[in-house]
């Protein structure tokens, strides 16, 4: 009798586990999509900081004229965001006091892809600011 019941019971459960996979297994690749996409914009935003960071000091190094400097600051922050931007990446000068002993301050911005791997139109704009001194004893023109 035993034998019986544990059939019948188990009978009825069959298949049950298919269900659940093809239930459960679109749900758990959308979240793993969803976390790697969401990574992107973590590592775009990192990216960005840096690029801010290194045209900074490329421009506070630059001699010669603020256009010079902000010419030096694009192509650093292109060279450092490079496949990271779904666009161009924007150099703009924030205030900098381009002379000895002042400070060359830059505003990075770009457009990352981040959820566009998932199929959804969107992406985000991040920017980042950055300062370095310029050298008192340095002649500016």
């Amino acid at each position: 009798m035993t034998g019986n019941w544990w059939a019948s019971r188990r009978g009825g459960d069959a298949g049950l586990s298919t269900i659940e996979v093809v239930i459960l297994a679109p749900v758990m690749i959308l979240f793993i999509l969803v976390l790697v996409a969401f990574g992107q914009l973590v590592d775009g935003r990192g990216a960005v900081d840096s690029a801010a960071r290194d045209a900074a000091r490329a421009g506070s190094l630059q001699h010669g004229s603020h256009a010079a400097a902000m010419s030096a600051a694009q192509q650093a922050a292109d060279a450092t965001l490079k496949g990271t931007c779904a666009g161009n990446v924007t150099v703009r000068d924030a205030g900098s006091d381009y002379r000895s002993g002042g400070l060359f301050t830059v505003e990075v911005s770009c457009r990352v892809r981040g959820l566009g791997m998932l199929g959804l139109d969107i992406a985000k704009d991040i920017s980042g600011r950055s300062s370095s001194p310029i050298d008192p004893y340095r002649r500016t023109g």
